[in-house]
């Protein structure tokens, strides 16, 4: 069975990752004639570059990290013409259930090792601060992810400090407006969420009028690990859309805070970058 060049991307700290789980997926890979002839541990390994992988004739990257690191890593990688192979490693794993459906890393790495995959290139959705592989939030709301990262460490004081910095921001922060074009509510809402999944952009609208709703929206992002499944209102689709608000708007992008203007486009984009996926999410 022939070898084809791979490189492998763990972060120890991502939720799926631990050495069984990276042992196991290395020996999965490894049977279907994928064995990776080289694998990084960020943060300990810098994350390589396309000029790194062009030096090292590598073929097919594999990430098997969570979002936030996959959208860092997939950065860095525009023009290159190998391979981007996402495996869940994290702890929602959103885009590699997008590209391959609710399985397992080695269930991931057989497909490849039988010759299943395929390979297409996805829409994203374009910020001022980077490319949203997955999903960003716009707003107040986006201070959850604060939350996470506490919840994620298992830092008690930081899980209680990001908590109530999130309720303040969520209640008292400026509303976001989706102005152009105009979608839902003049007034606008405490958070905008928005992908590029279906080719354009769709935007859900997520409000809290009382704690009863900052609940749902808490128990969403903590227990569920999934935002989405807070109270919402679908405002439709666009190729483009500019919102605005009275404050720099907080973002919140494939799971990782970044910073705002008060005016934010967003745009429905095809990354130069090709990812492999398993046949029913590319067709």
């Amino acid at each position: 069975m022939t070898t084809i060049p791979l490189w492998l991307v763990v972060n120890p700290a991502s939720g799926s990752n631990s050495e069984a789980a990276v042992a196991a997926l290395t020996a999965a890979l490894a049977e279907g004639g994928h064995a990776p002839s080289r694998v990084l541990r960020i943060p300990a390994d810098d994350l390589p570059s396309r000029a790194t992988l062009e030096a090292a004739n590598v073929a097919t990257l594999a990430i098997f990290t969570g979002d936030g690191t996959v959208n860092a890593q997939v950065a860095r990688l525009h023009g290159w013409s190998g391979r981007v192979l996402i495996l869940p490693g994290g702890t929602q794993n959103l885009l590699a259930k997008s590209l391959h459906g609710d399985v397992d890393a080695p269930t991931i790495a057989a497909r490849l090792g039988r010759g299943e995959l395929q390979a297409m290139r996805r829409h994203a959705v374009e910020t001022s601060a980077g490319h949203a592989l997955v999903e960003v939030l716009a707003g107040p709301g986006a201070t959850w992810a604060d939350v996470r990262e506490g919840v994620r460490d298992m830092d008690l004081s930081s899980i209680a400090s990001a908590l109530g910095e999130a309720v303040r921001s969520t209640a008292g922060g400026a509303a976001v407006r989706v102005e152009e074009p105009a979608l839902g509510k003049p007034e606008g809402y405490r958070a905008v969420r928005i992908d590029a999944d279906d080719g354009t952009l769709t935007l859900d609208g997520y409000d809290a009028q009382d704690w009863a709703d900052l609940a749902a929206h808490g128990v969403s992002m903590l227990v569920k690990r999934d935002f989405r499944q807070g109270p919402h209102e679908e405002l439709g689709q666009a190729e483009a859309v500019t919102c605005a608000s009275d404050e720099p708007i907080a973002l919140m992008i494939d799971g990782e805070r970044r910073d705002g203007a008060q005016r934010e486009t967003f745009r429905c984009v095809t990354l130069p970058v090709e990812f492999l996926a398993s046949a029913a999410a590319a067709s």
